[in-house]
């Protein structure tokens, strides 16, 4: 390429230089647009298509397979600004962001790339001219250092473009030479270094230069320029490349540090401003935030970090690019707490990145309320295990002070992690400054050991042909849509914004669903609550915003482990997999189930304080309009113990107790009096609910428990018990209401008692008195009446008499009477053979719409075979019925009523044969 298509396209008097970071970057991108570069937007962080790399860490990541050969694009120039993450293997620079002016996880690769186009004289002179001309940066303040092979570069710096010998550097492999890999492109480097100056020096040598490469903080890399030439074979050898290419990469925290004046990056605008908001919610002096420096400056970075990571759609987990993420969060909540922070604030923070940068990463702005929450979310969750965590470490470094040991093991450092929550870099952080160390290399056997056990190993896709949650939790990991299984936290809120990740329609993966559609939706999070102990599912919406459509969730699923579907209706619109949602719980009615769930904790301890310490769960159902609550007793609880509890439950109500939930060993929960239900499986960390027990005070109840629960215990309001009985065999259940549940019962038994007030005309306080009044004019008119009733049988019976019939030489009577009831009927036969001596009688008469009949035989007649039971059987056949009894009494029912008169009309010819048979 001719030299005049080299040259740059300004000269350092036409260009206004560029002083804030947003300016540098977009003067980079401008200045090599205007030399025929493309501007390609940035990759995102996480690597899905390469399972080497978790996340891009270079500008040229997205261009490989353009310098292979394996890819051609329209452009043979292209720059970019590229976001980086480096936070792990080689290039894991963890440990040092804090302490170190210029270490950090994320950072942002200005560079540009020519595929088989200009190669080293045009990226040494697009460079230099950036450099002096565009940044205005003194020449003399810039050393460039090259191969000690590569004399081609040297000379174009020295007679090309003029740079005193004195300024320019020959140094080995260690640092002017990349490799790809160990086969395939690579080639020379030539890199630019800015000189601090003689007072930045902080290796003390009177020879100080960039040759000693011994991170002295006068020297500063700026720029590395790759000029790919070379393709290495497996036996070492290299051949040059038919089109050599150009890989550059500038660091903008670097380059705005230079043109700032700033040695420390924190101290230039993309850190200045997150650090300056900290400052203020701290309310910290100048001299405070100088002695928290540290503190400052990871909060910083990793807020910055994790605000790019969750905007490219990486969310907190146990492993992959989750694992990162929820581990830099973690660490930055670890030193907030060290620097003062007693809530959540990395939203604040992160909301100083969205505003500073969303102009250039748009991203960012379109997923700033999900950014936050899910920053404080994860806070939350960090902030639950933390003091366990700590206390656990604590007692681990005593015993290993008592001891004289100065390396914790790998397997308790993967116990700290898997059951405390605490990551392995935290550990690292807090036990450094003790001068202990860590086997790091048997933590990571023992998680490869756990990964193996548990079948989570980090990227174990879940084994197909388990049916379709099978299949799409599979294509959901290889995706790398998820870590390890869909984030639930159905504590933090009702209100969660996720992207659709998975449909489910008829039992088969979809892409979209639409009105009227009964389907499954999977999102990466949800806080949806999954029906356990008791505690019914939530229900409530999954919207759209940019499109408004809505589904309706009616109930929620687990069906395999990892996969959490919201079960419903589209109500409207369309839903297609990749959309952005809002989720967004019934509260009101989750807030009754929590009323009723922390009801059933006082109720619970109220039982074993009235009825023994024997009483335990057996168990329970936590809905929105009631509670049910099975539990060991071997009788029934009377009405006046169970007015009793009743009465202590809402005074504990009442007492309005805190409701408190931590998270700690299930040991020590158990060693603290927790109540844990006998066949419960728990893990080593338990979560309890304590309500009560402030200060020195002992608390009033406290239980291991997953569900949901109110703050305070007066939020429950009234508590009503509606029944109890028996389950099974020393079993007991009782039902009771609370809250809108309760206040509505009270309500309908009110009105109950103003109606019968206004019936009875009498005020509701002499209600009893008159009550009890009209119950015995009650019983003193029905007394009467069944005398008037006996003696109106009576007479009628004396009636009835006068149709008895001789058939066979015995008496017999079948008629059909007015008697009230079977008593009555019982009676009039009694009367019958106190009357005739000898005979057979049925009286028949009609209850409910139904035919009874009550039949007698005298004993003579049953001495030759004539029995009642036996009559009124046959009897009873005719009405479409049956019956029995005792040879001189029986009762038998039917159904048609209308064949009273022809059941009866068979009486005598029973009698005449049964007799002459006999």
């Amino acid at each position: 390429m001719a030299i005049s298509n080299l040259q740059s396209p300004i000269s350092s008097e036409e260009q206004m230089k560029p002083t804030t970071s947003n300016e540098i970057r977009q003067a980079f991108l401008e200045f090599f647009n205007e030399l025929n570069h493309e501007i390609v937007p940035s990759a995102p962080l996480p690597q899905h298509d390469n399972p080497t790399l978790l996340f891009t860490n270079a500008g040229m990541n997205q261009f490989v397979d353009v310098f292979l050969g394996k890819e051609k694009r329209p452009y043979s120039r292209a720059t970019s600004s590229q976001k980086c993450m480096r936070v792990q293997g080689k290039h894991n620079d963890l440990e040092n962001v804090g302490p170190s002016p210029r270490h950090h996880t994320f950072f942002e690769m200005l560079g540009n790339f020519s595929f088989g186009d200009y190669f080293k004289e045009g990226a040494i002179r697009f460079a230099y001219d950036f450099m002096t001309k565009v940044c205005q940066i003194p020449a003399d303040k810039l050393y460039f250092t090259v191969h000690t092979s590569d004399d081609e570069a040297y000379d174009i710096w020295a007679n090309k473009v003029g740079v005193p010998p004195s300024h320019i550097l020959r140094m080995g492999d260690k640092t002017n030479f990349w490799m790809m890999g160990d086969v395939g492109p690579c080639g020379p480097t030539s890199e630019i270094h800015y000189d601090w100056g003689p007072e930045a020096c902080t290796c003390g040598r009177p020879d100080c230069s960039v040759l000693l490469d011994n991170d002295c903080d006068r020297w500063l890399e700026v720029w590395n320029l790759v000029f790919m030439q070379y393709d290495q074979a497996e036996d070492g050898t290299r051949t040059l490349l038919p089109k050599p290419g150009v890989d550059t990469g500038m660091g903008l925290e670097r380059i705005t540090s230079v043109v700032q004046g700033t040695p420390v990056n924190y101290n230039n605008d993309l850190f200045a401003p997150a650090m300056d908001r900290v400052q203020a919610m701290l309310g910290d002096t100048a001299e405070e935030r100088q002695e928290k420096y540290v503190g400052y400056r990871v909060i910083a970075d990793h807020g910055r970090a994790a605000t790019f990571l969750i905007a490219d759609g990486v969310r907190p987990g146990a492993a992959g690019a989750g694992y990162v993420l929820r581990m830099i969060i973690r660490r930055a909540a670890r030193f907030g707490r060290q620097i003062g922070f007693q809530q959540p604030f990395l939203a604040d923070v992160a909301q100083v990145y969205i505003d500073q940068m969303g102009e250039a990463y748009p991203e960012l702005r379109q997923r700033a309320e999900h950014i936050r929450h899910t920053l404080t979310q994860e806070e939350r969750r960090f902030a639950r295990t933390l003091d366990a965590a700590l206390s656990q470490l604590i007692t681990i470094l005593e015993e290993m002070d008592e001891k004289g040991e100065k390396e914790i093991d790998g397997q308790t450092a993967f116990n700290l992690y898997a059951t405390y929550g605490l990551p392995l870099e935290i550990t690292r952080d807090l036990v450094k400054e003790r001068g202990i160390t860590i086997d790091e290399k048997g933590y990571n056997a023992a998680r490869a050991a756990h990964a193996l056990a548990s079948g989570s190993g980090a990227f174990k896709a879940y084994e197909r042909g388990t049916g379709v949650y099978g299949d799409l939790l599979a294509d959901l990991q290889e995706a790398g849509l998820l870590d390890g299984g869909v984030e639930y936290d159905p504590y933090i809120g009702a209100r969660l914004r996720s992207d659709v990740i998975g449909l489910i329609r008829d039992g088969e993966i979809v892409q979209t669903i639409g009105p009227g559609d009964k389907a499954e939706i999977v999102t990466a999070a949800t806080p949806f609550y999954v029906e356990a102990g008791g505690e019914v599912s939530d229900t409530g919406t999954i919207s759209i915003p940019e499109t408004g459509a809505e589904f309706r969730v009616t109930k929620m699923g687990k069906p395999v482990n990892g996969l959490i579907v919201h079960v419903g209706e589209v109500v409207q619109g369309e839903i297609g997999v990749g959309q952005e949602a809002l989720l967004v719980v019934d509260d009101g009615r989750r807030a009754d189930i929590r009323r009723n769930h922390t009801a059933t904790h006082i109720l619970h301890r109220e039982l074993r304080a009235h009825l023994g310490n024997h009483v335990t769960q057996q168990g329970s159902l936590v809905a929105p309009d009631r509670l049910r609550f099975d539990f060991s007793h071997d009788k029934a609880v009377d009405d006046s113990t169970l007015a009793a509890i009743e009465a202590d439950i809402n005074q504990a109500i009442l007492a309005n107790y805190p409701v408190k939930v931590r998270y700690m060993g299930q040991q020590e929960a158990i060693e603290k009096g927790a109540m844990a239900l006998f066949g419960e499986k728990y893990g080593d960390i338990v979560r309890t609910i304590t309500l009560g027990g402030d200060g020195d005070k002992p608390f009033y109840s406290m239980e291991l428990c997953g569900g949901l629960h109110v703050s305070e215990t007066n939020d429950i309001g009234q508590f009503r018990f509606v029944s109890e009985g028996a389950v099974a065999a020393g079993v007991r259940r009782v039902e009771a209401v609370t809250g809108r549940g309760a206040q509505a019962l009270i309500a309908e038994r009110l009105d109950v008692l103003d109606r019968l007030a206004d019936l009875l005309n009498a005020p509701v306080g002499e209600l009893e008195n008159r009550l009890e009044a009209l119950l015995d004019d009650h019983k003193t008119l029905q007394k009467n009446a069944e005398q008037l009733q006996r003696k109106l049988a009576r007479y009628q019976f004396g009636e009835l008499l006068g149709q008895v019939q001789t058939i066979a030489g015995t008496n017999v009577l079948a008629v059909q009477v007015e008697a009230s009831d079977v008593d009555t009927m019982r009676e009039m036969a009694d009367w019958f053979r106190d009357k005739v001596k000898t005979g057979t009688a049925v009286f028949a008469v009609i209850q409910n719409d139904k035919p009874l009949f009550v039949a007698t035989v005298t004993d003579d007649l049953i001495k030759r075979g004539l029995k009642a039971g036996d009559i009124v059987r046959e009897v009873a056949k005719v009405v479409g019925g049956g019956g029995g009894g005792r040879p001189n009494m029986a009762q038998a029912g039917g159904h048609d009523a209308s064949k009273i008169g022809e059941a009866l009309a068979i009486v005598p010819d029973l009698v005449a044969r049964t007799i002459e048979n006999n």
